[in-house]
């Protein structure tokens, strides 16, 4: 894992250690990309799973997409969730 820009942020500091600008950037970014890895296996897992079953049912098409439709929104809640804590970490701390 390359870490230079760790202490590229670290040098330009002043004091030598990180500024608070930068440590609330990288605080935004790790919640951001951490808070969207899990959504995003979510949203895959539930999708295979609504195609395979139309595929083995057609008929049932209709229900199906409802059912996904709504776990996929329940899902894709948790990345926005993320979204918000890493604006706040931006904008208000």
């Amino acid at each position: 894992m390359d870490l230079h820009f760790l202490g590229f942020l670290a040098q330009t500091a002043g004091d030598g250690g990180l500024s608070k600008e930068a440590a609330k950037l990288i605080g935004a970014g790790l919640a951001m990309g951490l808070g969207a890895i899990g959504p995003g296996i979510g949203l895959g897992v539930g999708t295979l799973g609504a195609t395979q079953a139309i595929s083995r049912n057609p008929d049932a098409e209709g229900p199906i997409r409802t059912l996904m439709i709504l776990g996929l929104g329940f899902a894709e809640a948790t990345a926005i969730y993320a979204l918000v804590v890493s604006l706040v970490i931006l904008f208000v701390g």
